[in-house]
């Protein structure tokens, strides 16, 4: 049983902020830095001086490619903060960092509303069940409107979003906003960046428009509290404390969403937004426990999230730095010391801790000693992984591996002199052990090196990396799409293995025999083996082993088609019979008959090429809404959906990946440069 949490654990906060690209994560980060006092010079993502945006490409490009973690104080909490990247070829940095947070802001921008990455980062949060708070930015802007904004949220996210604050003023207007807990005017001054606010009490039309939004809080309050309904319903003045309790409850159980709003960029609405933060989301003590699987019993165990119990944590990034593998550790039981030994229980090997270090963007600070609940790096872990899992010998556990999306682009490179051609092959490996979306292989054929990753972007960030950080100058191919094959219909074969070969002094045979059924299924389904085969008790010497090696030969086979190369998928796969001979049948003979036997069977039926298919969302000015959707048709898309804001449309359609290369300058063309555009990938199918 765990002690009572201390002071100090019960003011500590992990969280990240995400959102879709360019709402104004990273600005809200920086103002956070700033007006907590860890930075004294506010820098802007657009002038490329973000310091969360450490990275060269980052700083040129104006946008987030990487997790940046840093610390920060605010009042008496201590706020432990990953900003994440909102383009979506780097949604494996969002992944592996909401994996390890409490929770998170999500930060939406009041023109654009609830934006495809948006839904997606939002969905990824909800799969971890991270409480949320949602900060609707760029107040300021022309087109902004909050209450489309809410309205998006319970429509697109299938949520209950609380606004706890109104916008005082819009657009050019906007000055700062009304609190509904307390009824007060926040409002920003401009002579000190937005370091001090004037409150004042909320009077006149505001105040009849303000009791109304304040009286839908607390019936939505009321629907979780039963202190909350009573007082209501009698019509009583209900404390502020009592309703931030009420509030932080329902936060905390994922039932409503804290909504605020400002304008990061006009420094307005950040403090208010660093209250929320620590009066809504929790510290990592008050969490359940953290649950995983004893790698030894294969039991489920449980760790609280207390100093007081063995050492846990997960490894939820790699990261090359000054040439040194640095990894990213959430610990979450028990505490670490610099120097100290710890089990890699992913790996089943122990490992020794070089340096233990605080983290604020590029910056390290040795440490030496962390405990439950800190984000640290960590120098000396050799074979380290993300989603590893760290803890004690004699308390193993391994908590739920992590999931990544599949590459859809590939290019070819080859170094500019063959004498770098060993150290591109080291480089590489290096940066696939960073990024899990990342993968290189060579073509057998070509004998070029290819690299796959989600996107045109993410290819040519490691293609930049590889010569500036790593100084190897590399000749580039043109993108190509990846593909996947599925089989065009069901069918059957058997297929057999028969061989002699001399071992020693005398002749021995191999054989097998090996009878496969195989159908398509639907997308997304993988590939399925099932054994058909039904063993009477009078038929000794089938043994496990050997359904085993034919799913194994069958499912190596698959990782290949005979089109293009690239793997099968949504197969299912029957094992209808599989003959043997005693002291001649083995699992290497059944192995490689399955395998021949799935490989001739898609030679027999043939196989159909699975696209990848992309999400695409157009946001264009009326005027031209006629002539994108003809473009997207002529590229074989399919419009899905299509709405109307103002004066402009959201074409939402499913697009061929193959038909996109070089879409970012069509779009400009067709519309003068006045519609923008996202896209993500969606499945893998047939055009």
């Amino acid at each position: 049983m765990s002690s009572k949490p201390s002071a100090a654990q019960l003011r500590l906060r992990n969280i990240g902020i995400i959102a879709h690209i360019d709402a104004g994560k990273t600005t809200v980060t920086e103002r956070f830095l700033y007006y907590t006092g860890v930075i004294h010079r506010m820098g802007e993502v657009h002038d490329g001086q973000a310091v969360m945006d450490w990275m060269p490409q980052e700083q040129e490009r104006g946008i987030t490619i990487t997790s940046a973690t840093t610390v920060l104080p605010w009042k008496k909490y201590e706020i432990h903060l990953i900003d994440t990247p909102g383009h979506v070829d780097f949604t494996v940095e969002v992944e592996r960092s909401l994996r390890v947070l409490d929770g998170v802001v999500v930060v939406f921008c009041a023109v654009g509303g609830v934006e495809p990455q948006s839904e997606t980062v939002w969905h990824q949060a909800e799969h971890y069940g991270i409480p949320r708070l949602a900060f609707v930015n760029k107040m300021d802007r022309v087109g902004a409107d909050f209450e489309s904004c809410i309205e998006q949220m319970k429509d697109r996210l299938d949520c209950r979003p609380v606004p706890i604050q109104l916008p005082l003023g819009v657009e050019d207007n906007f000055e700062g906003v009304i609190d509904l807990l307390s009824m007060r005017i926040l409002r920003w001054r401009t002579d000190d960046l937005g370091a001090t606010f004037d409150v004042a009490p909320v009077e006149g039309e505001l105040a009849e428009q303000a009791a109304l939004y304040r009286e839908s809080m607390i019936e939505a309050l009321a629907d979780d509290d039963d202190q909350i309904a009573e007082a209501f319903l009698a019509g009583e003045d209900i404390p502020i404390e009592i309703l931030k309790e009420a509030l932080r409850k329902a936060c905390l159980l994922n039932r409503l969403v804290p909504v605020l709003c400002g304008s990061a960029l006009r420094n307005k609405g950040i403090q208010p937004l660093l209250d929320a933060v620590v009066d809504y989301l929790p510290a990592p003590v008050e969490l359940p426990a953290v649950k995983g699987i004893n790698p030894k019993t294969g039991q489920e165990v449980e760790f609280e999230r207390s100093r007081q119990e063995p050492f846990s944590g997960l490894a939820f990034k790699v990261q090359l730095w000054d040439g040194r593998k640095h990894t990213y550790l959430r610990i979450y039981s028990g505490s670490l010391s610099s120097n100290a030994t710890i089990f890699n229980s992913s790996k089943q090997k122990d490992e020794k801790i070089s340096r233990l270090l605080k983290l604020h963007a590029d910056k390290k600070e040795r440490l030496q000693k962390a405990q439950a609940g800190d984000i640290v790096g960590v120098v000396g872990l050799k074979l380290a992984t993300t989603g590893d899992t760290f803890c004690t010998r004699e308390h193993p556990v391994v908590f739920g591996e992590m999931e990544f999306m599949t590459p859809v682009i590939s290019m070819a490179v080859e170094p500019k002199t063959s004498r770098d051609e060993e150290k591109l092959s080291e480089s590489l490996k290096k940066m696939v052990d960073e990024d899990p979306t990342f993968t290189v292989k060579d073509d057998p054929e070509t004998g070029q090196t290819i690299l796959s990753g989600m996107g045109e972007l993410h290819l040519e960030i490691i293609c930049d990396r590889l010569q500036r950080e790593f100084h190897i100058p590399v000749n580039v191919g043109k993108p190509q799409v990846v593909f996947r094959e599925t089989l065009a219909k069901a069918g059957q074969i058997t297929e057999r293995f028969e061989r002699a070969f001399d071992d020693s002094s005398e002749t021995k045979n191999m054989f097998a025999a090996v009878t496969l059924a195989a159908e398509p299924l639907k997308r997304g389904q993988g590939i399925v083996f099932v054994n058909e085969i039904k063993v009477p008790d009078d038929r000794p010497g089938l043994s496990q082993e050997w359904i085993d090696a034919a799913e194994t030969g069958a499912r190596e086979a698959s990782g290949s088609g005979p089109e293009t190369g690239y793997p099968m998928e949504d197969i299912l796969i029957k094992l209808m019979a599989l003959e043997h001979r005693e002291g001649e049948t083995n699992s290497i003979s059944i192995h490689i008959a399955a395998a021949t036997a799935f490989r001739n069977l898609c030679q027999k039926v043939k196989t159909a090429v699975l696209l990848p298919i992309m999400a695409l969302e157009v946001v264009t000015p009326d005027d031209f809404t006629g002539t994108v959707i003809g473009d997207i048709n002529a590229r074989g898309g399919k419009v899905e959906k299509l709405d109307k804001k103002a004066t402009r449309a959201i074409i939402s359609a499913r697009v061929p990946m193959t038909k996109m290369f070089g879409y970012s300058t069509d779009l400009r063309s067709l519309t003068e440069g006045r519609a923008t555009f996202s896209m993500h990938f969606r499945e893998f199918d047939v055009v």
